[in-house]
C-alpha cells in the first residue's frame, strides 16, 4: 500500500480543492482581523495606603493596567503591590507607539530619580499638608524637565490630582 506524502508527513499541506476559496478572498479573515490597538501612555499612579508612593509606568489600556496594580486582575507590576490601592494621578497620551512611550516613561524615571527633593525638615509649614504633595511635585517638576528633552507636540498631558 502506498501512502501519498500529505499522509506520512501531516506537515506538507494539499492543495487547494477549490482555488476560488483562496486564503486572500476568504470572507472570515476579515473578521478575525486583530483589531488596532489602543494608543501608547504613559501613566503616574499614587498609592493611597501608607508608605505613600508613585509608579511610573506604560500600557495601551490603562483601565485594565490599573485594575492590574490593585490585584483586581493578575499580570500587575510586584512593585505596586504595597500601597494598594492606587488612583491615577496624570496621564501622558499620543504616542505613535510603544518605543516611543517606553523612551517618554525612562526619561520621566532617570530624570525623577535625578531632580533633587526637598527635605521635609526645610519647611515646618509642610508639616500640615497632604503627604502626597511633594511626590506629586517631584513627579511633575521631573515631567517638565522630559518636555524639555522630547518633541512633545503630539502629546496630551491630562494630570488627574493637581501637584500645585
Amino acid at each position: 500500500m502506498m501512502r501519498t506524502l500529505s499522509t506520512q508527513f501531516r506537515s506538507v499541506k494539499r492543495p487547494n480543492p477549490n482555488p476560488k476559496l483562496s486564503k486572500s478572498s476568504s470572507p472570515a479573515k476579515s473578521e478575525n482581523a486583530k483589531p488596532k490597538s489602543e494608543p501608547w501612555c504613559v501613566y503616574l499612579i499614587l498609592s493611597t495606603n501608607h508608605p505613600i508612593k508613585t509608579y511610573v509606568g506604560v500600557t495601551n489600556n490603562f483601565p485594565r493596567r490599573l485594575k492590574q496594580h490593585n490585584g483586581e486582575l493578575k499580570g500587575g507590576a510586584k512593585a505596586s503591590r504595597a500601597g494598594r490601592p492606587w488612583i491615577c494621578a496624570c496621564i501622558v497620551c499620543g504616542f505613535t507607539d510603544r518605543s516611543d512611550a517606553c523612551v517618554f516613561e525612562s526619561k520621566w524615571k532617570a530624570f525623577s530619580r535625578r531632580a533633587p527633593r526637598k527635605n521635609k525638615n526645610d519647611d515646618l509649614s509642610m508639616q500640615s499638608e497632604d503627604p502626597s504633595l511633594p511626590l506629586l511635585r517631584h513627579r511633575q517638576a521631573a515631567l517638565s524637565r522630559v518636555k524639555g528633552s522630547l518633541d512633545c507636540t503630539n502629546l496630551q498631558i491630562i494630570w488627574h490630582l493637581d501637584p500645585l
